[in-house]
């Protein structure tokens, strides 16, 4: 009974202690040059500050511009979602295309912003953090989103 006891005791150190370690990796809005170095796998990118004093990353994917906005801040820090977000200028888009764009696909949601460009956005919530493999897996589906948009609707 006793050597249970250890082993489970040794088992649930172990474990937190695990847990402990992941923790540590996890990457968050709140730390933009993590979310940077991860855009910097898929293309250009610069960290760069919006005209509230938040991060932002402007990027370049397939020859696509982009921007990711950190939302959530307290005075620029801790931040906690970030915002994919490209736009064209585009005035043959229809509503209805952009209505078909939204019904059919499970990724990035477009519209027509007030100037007819059209525009595409990819929320995404980092609170507490995700593991870099995940982050770099929301990034690789936004370059598919950024592909079938300028292939399908552009």
């Amino acid at each position: 009974m006793m050597r249970i006891r250890g082993l489970l005791t040794a088992g649930l150190v172990a474990a937190l202690w695990c847990g402990g370690a992941l923790a540590r990796d996890l990457v968050s809005a709140a730390d933009p040059e993590a979310v940077l170095t991860v855009a910097k796998g898929f293309g250009s990118a610069e960290l760069q500050t919006d005209s509230v004093g938040d991060p932002r990353i402007r990027g370049r994917m397939f020859g696509v511009i982009y921007l990711v906005t950190f939302y959530g801040c307290d005075d620029g820090k801790d931040c906690k979602d970030i915002l994919f977000y490209a736009g064209w200028e585009q005035p043959g888009l229809t509503l209805e295309d952009v209505n078909r764009w939204n019904r059919d696909k499970r990724f990035g949601k477009a519209y027509i912003d007030d100037e007819g460009d059209a525009v595409l956005e990819f929320a995404v919530n980092l609170n507490y953090g995700v593991t870099p493999r995940n982050l770099e897996d929301t990034f690789d589906w936004w370059g598919v989103v950024l592909r079938e948009f300028r292939e399908e609707m552009l």
